[in-house]
């Protein structure tokens, strides 16, 4: 590595209210590797958006300077202009244009305003094949995976002649093998001499392709390490994102279980759009009063459909099996009988499906109970009002007041707010599906300790998470998928990576481990 490519010096950003960023100072080399690690609300995407225009000069105060030239930008295409590109969390690619459509969106291979494609399958041929695919490039966006989709973005980037690199959460809703392939590609670049600024909630994949590490707590600048000198360990960085050394990511466990709230036999589903495609081939399982069941597996394994499926039938066809609540049949035909049968369910994706980001707190805490607060078809707003603020307090959701709107709150006050919409409903059951999804270790805790909370209080509480660690901290007993099926069942005591890994990768349909 040479001299520095990138400073920020002095980088302050204030919104109604919140001051996001307070005199903020950053160093890139050229090709390095440097993290951004923080909580969420931290002010780490809010400085990158300062960085890369999204956030025009004149919107901040503090100096910007790019190859030691200080830069003052507009707009995104200014920054990009000098080789700087952002690829965010939320993958910008339009599906329903080709591969080739998407990289040079903005940016096309034309002559006197006619697109010339023999150009640009050409240039997106070589693209693709520096970031590894071998996809056609006319093949639509929407008919390749996620982890791909990830790749696409990425030869976008290098069309635009990239010099540094900034990756926003790039591994979040990638498996373990497409996250593999992501960083050993920014191992790549570096070689290539490109810096790369890489935001990550995940400490071991920050440990093992970092140079450096700059952490930001309650938007200003705490320290920057250096991971080659410095013996950086993962407790270390969270030490500094969160203030204080945890000496346990997840909460003591004191479970009182009881009764079975809940069983599923012989549970099968058939695929929505392939009539003849089974997803879900005879599940078998229970739930007790009191007791955090984990479901892992594998990205496709049925984990998802499973949950959506019991949950109102709300994914799949031809669902045959029996749902039993404490002893009794029950039919989950819609979302709505799921909700009075006692069921809820936190899904992966809380921007997609999970919050109205355009309302406020209070709004979307009251969503799925508003029945309660309803006389007449009239909802008593001074209850409305009272059910948010007790719930934003006893929930710790970050923000100046209820009436903020949820799409500006961090990940993990977001989360908050779907899991308060679901406690107020009252449910038996919950279902959460990937709770801590792009939540960073601080905010984590403090949903592991909101599941153990609702899990004293008699609840069944049903996880499904990717991160086995995850699993095996939280969980009472664990059942395993792959391929629709589920292949083994481990209690908290016999569980390992090692012994979950082993049941995600074998086929179905034979004896498995006996918890009970």
């Amino acid at each position: 590595m040479t001299g520095i490519i990138l400073e920020m010096k002095g980088i302050t950003k204030t919104f109604p209210g919140v001051k996001a960023l307070e005199n903020v100072n950053l160093k890139i080399r050229e090709g390095e590797i440097h993290s951004l690690c923080g909580e969420n609300g931290a002010g780490k995407s809010t400085l990158m958006k300062v960085l890369s225009g999204v956030y025009p000069h004149g919107t901040y105060e503090g100096d910007i300077l790019f190859q030691g030239k200080t830069c003052e930008f507009k707009s995104i295409k200014q920054s990009e202009d000098l080789g700087i590109v952002i690829i965010h969390q939320e993958l910008a690619l339009i599906p329903y244009l080709s591969i080739a459509e998407n990289i040079y969106l903005g940016n096309e291979r034309a002559s006197k305003g006619i697109i010339d494609w023999k150009e640009t399958l050409v240039g997106t041929r070589e693209l693709l094949s520096k970031v590894g695919l071998s996809e056609n490039p006319n093949t639509l966006v929407s008919n390749i995976g996620v982890g791909k989709q990830q790749l696409v973005e990425i030869a976008k980037a290098l069309s635009k002649k990239v010099r540094l690199l900034i990756l926003d959460e790039p591994t979040a809703a990638l498996n373990e093998d497409d996250s593999e392939n992501l960083l050993q590609l920014m191992l790549e670049f570096k070689k290539q001499g490109i810096a790369c600024i890489l935001i990550s909630h995940k400490l071991n994949e920050v440990s093992k392709v970092s140079d450096s590490v700059t952490i930001l707590r309650d938007g200003k600048t705490i320290e920057t390490l250096d991971m080659r000198k410095d013996n950086v360990t993962e407790d270390r960085i969270i030490s500094g994102m969160v203030g204080r050394d945890l000496t346990s990511r997840y909460p003591e466990r004191h479970a009182d279980i009881g009764n079975v709230i809940l069983e599923v036999k012989d549970w099968t589903v058939y695929h929505e759009h392939h009539a003849d495609r089974k997803v879900l081939d005879r599940i078998n399982m229970n739930i007790r009063r009191g007791e955090i069941v984990g479901i892992a597996g594998l990205m496709g394994a049925g984990r998802t459909e499973l949950a959506m499926s019991i949950f109102g039938k709300s994914y799949g066809r031809n669902i045959s099996g029996q749902l039993i609540k404490d002893g009794q049949p029950i039919q989950n035909n819609s979302v709505t009988e799921a909700i009075q049968n006692g069921f809820a369910y936190v899904t992966e994706d809380r921007k997609e499906y999970g919050l109205i980001l355009m309302d406020d707190i209070k709004r979307n805490i009251s969503l799925t109970g508003l029945g309660k607060l309803t006389k007449n078809a009239v909802v008593n707003e001074r209850e409305e009002v009272l059910v948010a603020e007790e719930m934003k307090k006893s929930m710790n959701i970050k923000a100046p007041s209820i009436l903020q709107k949820t799409g500006n709150l961090s990940g993990g006050n977001q989360q908050k707010v779907v899991l308060s919409k679901w406690i107020f409903a009252g449910p038996d059951i919950l279902i959460l599906d990937e709770p801590t999804r792009g939540i960073d270790v601080g905010a984590k805790f403090e949903i592991y300790t909101i599941i153990h909370r609702l899990a004293a209080e008699g609840k069944g509480v049903l996880v499904i998470s990717s991160e086995l660690p995850e699993v095996l901290g939280l969980c009472d007993r664990i059942y395993v998928m792959n391929a629709g099926r589920i292949t083994g069942e481990v209690s908290r005591e016999e569980a390992t990576q090692e012994t979950l890994m082993r049941y995600m990768t074998k086929s179905g349909g034979e004896k498995h481990g006996n918890a009970n």
